[in-house]
């Protein structure tokens, strides 16, 4: 059987790879597997905001909202290569919410959670301020300006888990929990490689499920437990349009059905639209944006915006499931974003599992996991809170020094323009000279395949941060998929096959520093 592990956490999304990376830095040894790509079910598909929901505090979801702007300036700090502040604007619409219910909303938001570094709430003038000008000329005068947190959602997952292997722990992708059954001594997990089929086990002294959208799935038929608790699978959608406004705000628009809709800057050209809220019943890995959601989103800005939006206009949607805990909510926009975990542990053999939860607090998450764990588990490396103190990979640097980092790559490297220096500054921090190495011309970076992705990027994404096909490369380690024709995508697929050789590479994503 091998090594037994301390820990063994099922699912690759936010929550898991968070929790890996606390564990094992405390001491643990840790086991991670992902059926598919990090990040691929849920975590990539939010609407990148590190945010403390606005909206929750209408639902009275205080602790929700407080941890959540705790955790905003933590995660920047940590993370400042792929976390930013974004300023958003809330025009006030007369006959929804009034403006002293705003105001107060905002009063609220601004003291609830210490925040010490975003700058606070402010009210705006729309007729006169420029951040009027997208809006529809007349009918908008009045608003306010608060602030929250842009962050690149799958890189966050992907350097949660990066972090967690440089520790020590074992991250398996494309690797399904087919089994997870009680011996006496512990948990076995029976494992199958998706893309080869072989099949494995290992043994656990503890088993989180972290399953999102599959976790009643991992609970009942893989591992033979009845759930206590019950997801309620939410769908959210997303669309991508040219960009829409010259400046660098993010508005929030009210719907009249009580919902709210973002527009926030995204990738330089383009603007992202969302999000919705709606039941979901059906396999998680088809959700689709339908028809009705993108004509529902374009409506939503154009309630607002002088130039219409149409479905026409939208260059990508996307769709993803949000696994929330059903409180019997009557509306799927009412249920409630918290996360709640279900454990037990008879002959002292603890299972875990996790219902709910936002990208925002995955670290207090995996804490409050932990927590509830620590009586099984060895380790006392590091005292609990220790993730909200040592940087992500590429991490380790001032909140805003980015753009000086970007000057510092294109001094090392005099081959490197502006954009493509300060895309890597953002994707990768520090790492960047890492993707770079010794190169000393374009040349040196091997093939080009389309916007600035060379092959030695793509060589970098494959040995250190567990990428294996194209998708995840344009999609969820970066988003150039919205730049590189189909052509050149199928191009990257041919070249990335021929250079892992059909094979499987596991040693390189189970471990090794980047």
């Amino acid at each position: 059987m091998g090594q037994v592990f301390d820990l063994a956490i099922i699912g690759g999304g936010i929550n898991g790879c968070g929790i890996a990376r606390d564990a094992v830095g405390r001491g643990n040894s840790v086991f991670l597997c992902e059926m598919n790509d990090l990040a691929s079910g849920t975590s990539s598909w939010s609407s990148k905001l590190i945010h403390g929901g606005l909206r929750y505090l209408e639902y009275y979801e205080f602790r929700l909202v407080r941890e959540a702007l705790m955790e905003r300036e933590v995660l920047w700090q940590i993370a400042p290569h792929i976390i930013r502040p974004l300023r958003f604007v809330l025009p006030h619409h007369t006959g929804l919410r009034p403006s002293w219910l705003l105001r107060l909303g905002l009063f609220i938001y601004d003291h609830l959670g210490g925040r010490r570094l975003l700058p606070a709430t402010r009210s705006v003038d729309l007729a006169r301020d420029p951040v009027g000008a997208p809006l529809a000329k007349g009918r908008f005068t009045r608003g306010f300006e608060y602030s929250d947190c842009f962050v690149d959602d799958a890189r966050l997952v992907v350097l949660n888990a990066r972090d967690a292997a440089d520790r020590g722990a074992v991250i398996r992708t494309r690797t399904r929990a087919v089994e997870a059954r009680r011996l006496d001594d512990g948990w076995q997990v029976m494992l199958e490689d998706t893309i080869t089929g072989a099949q494995s086990s290992i043994k656990a002294r503890a088993l989180v499920n972290a399953g999102g959208p599959w976790v009643e799935d991992v609970l009942t038929r893989r591992a033979g437990i009845n759930a206590k608790a019950k997801v309620r699978l939410v769908q959210g959608s997303h669309i991508v349009v040219r960009k829409l406004y010259d400046h660098d705000r993010a508005y929030t628009f009210q719907n009249a059905d009580g919902r709210v809709v973002f527009v926030i800057p995204f990738q330089d050209d383009f603007s992202l639209i969302g999000t919705t809220d709606r039941d979901y019943d059906g396999d998680p890995s088809k959700v689709k944006a339908s028809p009705e959601e993108i004509s529902y989103l374009c409506q939503s800005v154009n309630d607002y915006l002088a130039k219409p939006v149409t479905p026409e206009d939208v260059v990508w949607a996307y769709a993803g499931v949000r696994p929330l805990y059903d409180d019997g909510a009557s509306e799927a926009k009412a249920a409630t974003r918290d996360y709640v975990f279900e454990f037990d542990a008879p002959g002292g053999l603890p299972l875990l599992s996790i219902f709910g939860g936002k990208i925002t607090t995955y670290r207090r998450l995996s804490e409050e996991a932990l927590e509830r764990l620590a009586q099984y588990l060895p380790g006392k490396a590091k005292p609990a809170g220790w993730t909200g103190n040592e940087p992500l990979p590429g991490g380790d640097l001032d909140v805003s020094a980015i753009p000086a980092l970007a000057d510092e790559l294109i001094r090392n490297y005099a081959f490197l323009s502006r954009a493509f220096a300060l895309r890597l500054a953002h994707a990768y921090g520090t790492r960047a000279s890492k993707v770079l190495g010794d190169a000393t011309s374009a040349n040196d970076l091997g093939q080009a395949f389309g916007d600035t992705l060379t092959e030695r990027e793509v060589r970098y994404l494959i040995d250190h941060e567990f990428a294996r096909t194209a998708e995840d490369i344009v999609w969820r380690r970066s988003k150039l998929g919205l730049r590189l024709s189909a052509d050149e995508v199928r191009a990257l697929d041919d070249w990335i096959a021929a250079y892992r050789g059909g094979a499987d590479r596991p040693a390189r994503e189970a471990g090794g520093r980047a």
